[in-house]
């Protein structure tokens, strides 16, 4: 049952995984009607015929992506790959739409260095500043007035949330954090590749853009976004894995305490700093999350270990890469943008087993 106030929603590049969940989650959304989604490639098909999971959800076909009908929504979804949304954003910008983009084009704020990740001119660096970071638990009071929210990355949301108490309480040499990450084989998107199939990610476990991941200059942008001023910047070693599993990351995180005969009770201090946060669910000591724990829903689950009482601080966070690191966050985004109820169209639970 959708409410009396609804606001229409589109979304550009629906085709992919992140676009299908984007549908999956808004179908449900008291609050919001999709009415648009597009795709160049699939202009004209029904998008029930595409992702049969959504017969009798959502009655829409795809079609190409017109700005002055994207432009008439309240809010504008882009579920495309990097490089994609800036080609449309400039004129989408002079619209009445919000616009919540899942890819990269807009995160990372110098424009150099994210020319030099991706490996390509941006193509709207003149919007780059007006681009708020979508990241809830750090941003919630700028992304409740902004025009264009950058949806964090998977792998960054997963390591910041880990990180944030720590440094924001300078409590860890910024300068040694360690990230070891994994995730589900969906996190690489749904496109033929020989490195995902079946037969190549079962049974296996790897590792892959360990000398460095378009990840990281995200990730530590966000560190030292919460770092307080006069400390020396976060500095990151990440490394990323391909588990054998579809959804899923879970990210393994190391920082060595400055001061280990004056540190605080760090499950107290990960439990007050996310008390409040509806979509962070810090465990009980002694407990660790595991990636089904989280599955198809928005939670992040962390634990936070200190092991043998040495200056080495072990913090294990879980979630769904396309829920809470994708799809999930943006719709959280647009719950706070729209001032619904934070939960709504999210409130649900993990799929177990």
């Amino acid at each position: 049952m959708k409410g009396l106030h609804v606001i229409k929603a589109g979304i550009v590049g629906g085709t992919g995984y992140t676009g299908v969940e984007l549908l999956r989650l808004l179908a449900k959304h008291p609050e919001v009607e999709v009415t648009v989604i597009t795709s160049r490639a699939e202009a004209g098909v029904k998008v029930a015929d595409m992702y049969p999971s959504l017969r009798g959800h959502i009655d829409l076909v795809f079609t190409e992506p017109d700005v002055a009908l994207l432009g008439e929504l309240d809010v504008v979804f882009f579920a495309t790959p990097h490089g994609v949304a800036q080609n449309l954003m400039p004129a989408l910008m002079q619209t009445k739409a919000r616009i919540i983009d899942l890819s990269a084009d807009f995160r990372i704020r110098d424009v150099a260095l994210w020319e030099k990740w991706y490996n390509q001119v941006h193509g709207a660096p003149e919007l780059v500043a007006q681009a708020v970071y979508g990241l809830p638990e750090v941003n919630r009071a700028a992304i409740t007035t902004a025009k264009l929210i950058a949806c964090p990355g998977c792998y960054p949301t997963a390591t910041q949330l880990g990180f944030l108490p720590l440094l924001e309480n300078n409590l860890v040499d910024p300068t040694h954090l360690i990230s070891n990450a994994a995730s589900g084989a969906s996190g690489a998107g749904r496109q033929g590749k020989i490195d995902n199939l079946l037969s190549e990610v079962s049974d296996s476990f790897k590792a892959y853009g360990a000398a460095g991941h378009r990840h990281l200059p995200e990730i530590e942008q966000g560190l030292r976004d919460v770092q307080p001023s006069g400390i020396a910047p976060a500095l990151l070693t990440f490394v990323p894995h391909l588990l054998p599993i579809i959804r899923g990351i879970h990210a393994t995180l190391y920082a060595t305490l400055l001061d280990a005969n004056k540190v605080p009770d760090l499950q107290a201090l990960y439990e007050q700093r996310y008390a409040n946060e509806p979509f962070v669910d810090v465990l009980p000591a002694g407990q660790l999350p595991q990636t089904r724990s989280v599955k198809g829903s928005n939670m992040c689950r962390i634990a936070v270990l200190r092991p043998q009482n040495r200056a080495t601080v072990v913090v294990l966070s879980v979630i769904d890469n396309l829920t809470k690191g994708a799809s999930g966050q943006a719709v959280q985004n647009m719950n706070i943008m729209f001032g619904f109820d934070e939960k709504a169209g999210l409130d649900v639970i993990a799929l177990l087993p």
